[in-house]
């Protein structure tokens, strides 16, 4: 939905102000029409309390209303209401504050934990007296995904919070629209059946771009290094994915690992001196930036354009992507017009996904939006896993000795890995599938019900046209999902009977890319640049350390919590991903002489 002509916060104030006009003029004339009847003049104070009555009232009575009406429809399908937070203020303002506060200084999701304790593990938050589920529950995540797909979309109100950054892209599309030239039923289904050719198409010039792009990481690595100085590899690690996955989806890299790192806080030297005005980091903040927007946006319900009253917070920073992408697929469109014939099922071994796209349609917007999309899941997905594992190693001494041993055993020190490699080596994967943990959000199309977490009672009523959302963070932190040890980091439970035990038993406890008909595209894709960069980094590192800075630091209070709280050393958050506040900072032990790799 275009919102041009006004920020978003006044295109919801004129629409919520239809819904103050209507109810209060209606007041008015019928109190002013029954008194003329009556031959009564109605006092100006009356009027004036009445129109200021009209709203509250009416909205006090809506709520009411729709409580009622939402018992009378779960008791009709035999089945009770979601467990609700129970606030002291109204509209669970006190709950709100609470986990905003909350959410600042403590362990990441450990308030909705809390709740969950009490209440079970499908929970309405209730904020502001809309209604917003949150669960953990398998069984749910597996309605939501798959026997009951069509039923749980994106819907609107996801759509009009991410509209502005992914437009009609495969993570922001479903239900019926109509494009130029172009009319289909499921717009999610156009957009998987654009790019899943090009997803299931191995191509050994994926190798060729992580290659290229891993050694140049690596490099700026052991520079630091040597200095005596740590890196975020954080930051190192999304510019990796950034321009591994600009080069794959433009045949263009963005170039951000030439921009200088940041240096740690007690360096001489300057990171705004060494990066300056640099077009690749300028992209990046941007791109980070409004995923930052959306993820806010969401977290606030519907009232979030309350909050953009001046300005689509979005703008600037699209400004600046658009800047990047505009020309690269307008060249990209050009370049098709004048082509010669081709055969759409028929992909190049050098053809990127714009190459692809454009064979497809010339609708620049639906290129666009998709390409953006993708580039959203290539980059920030990969990045954050990757964050993770080095975490781990670090923590784990023993993970990273074990995983280098296969790593040598398999491709030895030199040789670049191959396909046949990465799907050989067990233990690289237990590391990496260790270490995912999504969130999603769905909007109900029609009253449904959910089965029981608890057994012998009643199914919970889901109401149409409201937000359904999972948390698999939670759900791995289950313990009577996982056994007594889930959350401590344990490759080998994808190795040991604890699979059989625990995950084939229930396999929706345990997804790292979705399931169901939006199953994850490029997870193939993703696995492979994720193993090629921890098999490139053992080969050239045989230790790594944190060496955290004071942003990155938790809280000294942590360490008097239970769980992983008590133990973490960094401060976890999330957007659609999850990342590390104020870096991942670490220093790496270089292979000696007689193993470095050139």
């Amino acid at each position: 939905m275009s919102r041009s002509w006004a920020s978003p916060g006044v295109a919801y104030l004129a629409r919520g102000l239809l819904s103050v006009v209507v109810p209060a003029a209606s007041s008015v004339i019928i109190l002013v029409r029954l008194a003329s009847l009556r031959g009564v003049q109605v006092s100006p104070w009356i009027i004036s309390a009445v129109v200021l009555g009209a709203m509250p009232l009416g909205f006090a009575a809506y709520v009411l209303a729709d409580e009622r009406s939402q018992r009378q429809k779960a008791n009709r399908l035999g089945a009770r209401l979601v467990p609700r937070m129970q606030g002291k203020w109204p509209g669970n303002l006190d709950k709100v504050v609470s986990i905003v506060l909350r959410s600042e200084n403590e362990y990441l999701g450990r308030g909705l934990e809390d709740e969950m304790k009490v209440l079970g593990p499908t929970i309405n938050c209730y904020f502001f007296w809309e209604d917003v589920i949150i669960t953990t529950e398998p069984q749910h995540i597996k309605t939501i995904l798959a026997t009951d797909f069509d039923n749980f979309v994106k819907g609107a109100k996801f759509r009009e919070a991410a509209d502005s950054v992914l437009g009609t892209g495969i993570f922001n599309s479903d239900g019926k629209r109509a494009f130029t030239g172009l009319f289909v039923k499921c717009i999610s289904r156009l957009h998987r059946t654009m790019t899943r050719p090009f997803f299931n198409h191995d191509r050994i010039s994926h190798f060729d771009i992580f290659d290229r792009h891993a050694d140049h990481a690596i490099t700026l690595a052991k520079e630091r290094f040597r200095a005596g100085l740590a890196i975020d590899f954080q930051d190192l690690i999304s510019r990796f994915t950034l321009d591994s996955a600009s080069e794959f989806l433009f045949g263009q890299c963005i170039n951000s690992l030439s921009a200088g790192l940041p240096y740690p806080h007690n360096a001489t030297e300057s990171t705004d001196a060494i990066q300056g005005d640099n077009t690749a980091t300028a992209f990046a903040y941007a791109f980070s930036e409004a995923q930052q927007t959306i993820n806010r946006r969401l977290s606030l319900g519907q009232i979030w354009p309350l909050t953009e009253i001046f300005a689509d917070d979005t703008a600037q920073h699209m400004k600046v992507v658009n800047a990047f992408l505009d020309p690269i697929l307008t060249d990209a469109l050009e370049k098709h017009s004048t082509a010669c014939e081709f055969d759409k099922n028929n992909i190049a071994d050098d053809q990127t996904l714009v190459d692809h796209l454009v064979n497809l349609t010339t609708d620049f917007k639906i290129i666009k939006d998709e390409t953006l999309n993708i580039l959203l899941a290539g980059r920030d997905t990969t990045a954050s896993t990757l964050t993770s594992v080095v975490y781990f190693m670090a923590m784990h001494p023993e993970v990273l000795t074990r995983l280098r041993e296969e790593i040598i055993r398999k491709v030895g020190l030199t040789r670049r890995p191959t396909y046949d490699d990465i799907r050989e080596m067990k233990y690289l994967r237990a590391v990496l599938d260790g270490t995912h943990s999504p969130t999603s959000f769905r909007e109900s199309v029609r009253d449904t019900t959910l089965t029981s977490p608890e057994y012998g009672k009643k199914p919970l009523f889901i109401p149409r046209g409201i937000t359904v959302s999972y948390s698999v963070l939670l759900m791995h932190r289950r313990t009577d999902l996982w056994g007594p040890d889930a959350l401590e980091f344990d490759p080998d439970r994808w190795l040991d009977e604890r699979v059989k035990k625990y995950l084939i038993p229930n396999p929706f406890i345990f997804l790292p890319f979705n399931a169901g008909p939006r199953i994850c595209l490029g997870q193939q894709f993703a696995y492979n640049e994720m193993s090629f960069m921890v098999i490139r980094l053992l080969q050239n590192f045989s230790t790594i350390t944190l060496s955290p800075e004071p942003a990155m630091r938790p809280p000294a209070w942590w360490a008097e919590k239970d769980g992983r709280q008590a133990i973490e050393q960094f401060r976890p958050r999330n957007h659609f991903t999850l990342y590390s506040i104020g870096g991942m900072w670490v220093k790496m032990e270089a292979v000696d002489d007689v193993e470095v790799i050139n």
